[in-house]
């Protein structure tokens, strides 16, 4: 009779170890799911972000350098300050710790001087 309740208390404790690593499999295959659409939806937002940045950059030093004007010298060397920074960012290295901190210099170089506001620069 003790062997049949030892049976029941077991199968009870068996059942919840089965569960529980069934679980964890799942969530943890689920997990890595979200985190994927995450880290695709995030990377292409940046993506998107710093592409506006380098396509806005390129096309300025482009009309830039057709006019004679002395003043420019400063606003292309701005121009190729950010394009430099912006073709030294690491896309394809998500480990890279100081991805954010670089984005950051990236936003607030092109909100500088004489990128801000005066997009005719005139």
């Amino acid at each position: 009779m003790a062997d049949l309740f030892d049976g029941i208390v077991m199968a009870e404790q068996r059942f919840h170890g089965e569960g529980y690593q069934e679980g964890l499999a799942e969530g943890s295959h689920a997990g890595m799911d979200e985190g994927r659409r995450h880290g695709a939806l995030h990377g292409a937002r940046m993506g998107s972000e710093i592409g506006c940045y380098l396509g806005f950059a390129l096309t300025w030093h482009c009309l830039l350098q057709k006019c004679t004007d002395p003043k420019n010298s400063k606003k292309l060397r701005a121009l190729d300050s950010l394009i430099g920074m912006i073709q030294k960012f690491p896309y394809e290295d998500p480990t890279y710790d100081k991805l954010q901190e670089d984005l950051e210099k990236i936003r607030g170089k092109f909100k500088q001087e004489p990128f801000s506001s005066r997009v005719c620069w005139k």
